[in-house]
């Protein structure tokens, strides 16, 4: 199994559209790529660090896949539609760590 975060760096001024995120991006997300693997995603709203401060991250989405090429495969299929996607809920580039979980 692994875990894909696709998170988005805290920056001042950014735009982050959390309700577009959480309801339509997610959606299609799972739309397009519930036929490759893809077991669950989890949406992250971050709301401070380890010490009350601000977080250093915004937001953040938790992919989990059967393997890797799995996840592979559904953004070589998806992949332009998702990343088209990105501009309608925010103005900040994302950041990819594939984890494998044990």
């Amino acid at each position: 199994m692994i875990r894909v975060t696709v998170s988005y760096p805290a920056k001042d001024g950014a735009r982050f559209d959390h309700d577009y995120y959480r309801s339509k991006h997610r959606q299609l997300i799972l739309d397009k790529l519930g036929h490759h693997g893809l077991q669950s995603v989890d949406i992250d709203r971050c709301i401070a660090d380890g010490m009350g401060k601000a977080p250093p991250v915004l937001a953040a989405a938790h992919m989990i896949f059967d393997k890797l090429e799995s996840f592979q495969q559904g953004m070589a299929a998806h992949g332009k539609d998702i990343m088209a996607d990105v501009a309608n809920y925010t103005d900040i580039r994302p950041t990819v760590v594939v984890s494998e979980m044990m």
